[in-house]
């Protein structure tokens, strides 16, 4: 039995991949590894399958054609045989301290459950990440230690309010593999950011939540290339606005509120990010098209839903960075700039 399914997408990863895939072997034979080689063209197939012939009970490695970062996450998802599930991008690596101490949670949550069926094991594991600035020697951590109680499982009743700078990104995220499953979760190909997808629609089918104050996942940040670079992300638009829909429509937030109010709140909250990330992109932008993009965007929201058009003009962050005229747009990408100066998110 596996207790984590690692995936770990790969594109052209030769450079990094290996401090990604050393960390991971630290938790040892209960998990598994799953490589994903997305067509790769570097030497990143012959390190792979290096590591699979030296860790065969441990690593898998599977190649593909190039279907970008969403479709590894899906591939590694179909062969999964973990209970748990992480994704760990290939230039980003785990903490081994902080690995330890999640496999120790997780071995005895399960051997609870083996011994006593009736045992409740979390849904979702949370622990947080840091921005690991490498090539400044800088970094800074997010933790949710205000929002949840330390290694004590929890309902969504039980959450407390999240700051501006705190959501639950794919690095803080380890879900139980059903779980993944039952939403149908089903990241895009050819697409980046889509990591915001899989960390926001699994959400309604998590019952419990295990938080771990400890600083498990380091988010690299730095390279020309990496697709938070804002230039990159300029140039990627489409594929920023393509999740942005997707994330607008792929969970009915009302049912959500019904029978969670406390999550409904923070999914609203989440979108309202995405949101303002889109907002800002096409106003960095300013030409004419990207204007007709934005506006076609919002009046698709208030077409389909009026609550959420209201909810997400008026009453949060995005509506900041929707305000009217060459005022308002220097207004909205001042406070970007300043957000991101506080807390380095690329």
């Amino acid at each position: 039995m596996k207790y984590i399914s690692f995936v770990v997408p790969c594109y052209n990863s030769e450079d990094y991949m290996n401090r990604c895939i050393d960390s991971l072997l630290c938790a040892g034979n209960d998990v598994e590894i799953i490589i994903i080689n997305d067509g790769s063209t570097d030497k990143t197939r012959e390190i792979a399958e290096d590591y699979s012939i030296k860790y065969p009970d441990m690593i898998k490695v599977i190649n593909k054609e190039n279907g970008g970062h969403g479709s590894g996450v899906n591939v590694g998802l179909e062969n999964a045989t973990g209970i748990y599930f992480k994704v760990v991008d290939s230039d980003d690596w785990l903490d081994r301290q902080a690995l330890d101490r999640l496999m120790f949670r997780i071995r005895d949550f399960c051997l609870k459950k083996q011994s006593n069926p009736g045992t409740i094991i979390p849904d979702l594991f949370i622990c947080n990440y840091v921005y690991d600035h490498l090539y400044e020697e800088t970094h800074h951590d997010i933790s949710y230690k205000n929002v949840l109680d330390d290694e004590k499982l929890c309902r969504w009743k039980d959450i407390g309010n999240f700051r501006a700078s705190q959501y639950l990104l794919m690095h803080s995220q380890i879900f139980k593999t059903a779980i993944l499953r039952k939403s149908g979760v089903k990241l895009p190909e050819h697409t980046f950011y889509v990591d915001n997808i899989f960390a926001y629609q699994p959400l309604p089918y998590v019952e419990h939540l295990y938080y771990m104050n400890v600083d498990l996942y380091h988010y690299f940040i730095g390279r020309e290339d990496q697709s938070v670079n804002e230039d990159v992300m300029l140039s990627r638009i489409d594929q920023q606005i393509r999740v942005t829909e997707r994330m607008l429509t792929c969970v009915d937030l009302h049912a959500v509120k019904k029978n969670e109010p406390r999550l409904a709140a923070y999914m609203y909250r989440y979108l309202s990010i995405i949101m303002s990330i889109t907002n800002i992109l096409l106003l960095m932008i300013n030409s004419e098209e990207s204007m007709l993009q934005k506006n076609k965007l919002w009046n698709e929201i208030k077409s389909r839903d009026k609550n959420l058009y209201r909810k997400l003009k008026y009453t949060s962050m995005s509506g900041l960075t929707n305000m009217p005229g060459s005022v308002g747009r220097k207004l909205s990408i001042s406070g970007y700039r300043v957000a991101q100066k506080i807390y380095k998110f690329n």
